[in-house]
């Protein structure tokens, strides 16, 4: 239903755009870009509705049509947080995999990149790293 009415949508821009773009201007000489239009009224003089302005009206129409349904399809399927974030992040009861601490004294290990060997790179290696406490943190002195 939503990709019939994104396609409608679609081609219902396209015309607007083709329809607006064939339309000559009312007042396109010089004289009506700054208000001098003589006798003729305010908006211009009224003539009968063409082709084009008939088609101009009907594809506007269709395109609020067409955006104000496929907004309302939009929220009324969604949710606040998406499929994916959902398959990622754990239950508001539930606790993620909590990490392990190390211990001060003890070593963690941590992957290292030697450096360059005849122009190429080495392989990444694993080296224990040894912890160390963290100091307490020092008051300021103003």
């Amino acid at each position: 239903m939503v990709i019939l009415i994104t396609v409608v949508h679609v081609i219902v821009c396209l015309i607007l755009v083709v329809v607006v773009l064939l339309q000559s201007g009312k007042a396109a000489d010089l004289a009506g870009a700054f208000g001098g239009m003589g006798s003729q009224t305010v908006f211009g003089p009224r003539g009968s509705a063409t082709v084009l302005s008939k088609a101009t009206t009907i594809s506007a129409v269709l395109f609020m049509l067409t955006s104000l349904t496929l907004s309302i399809l939009a929220t009324r399927g969604g949710s606040a947080t998406p499929d994916l974030l959902k398959k990622t992040l754990p239950a508001a009861g539930q606790k993620g995999p909590v990490p392990a601490q190390p211990q001060p004294g003890g070593t963690v290990p941590i992957t290292v990149q030697t450096g360059v060997d005849g122009g190429a790179q080495s392989a990444p290696q694993t080296v224990p790293a040894p912890v160390s406490p963290t100091p307490a943190p020092q008051p300021q002195q103003k």
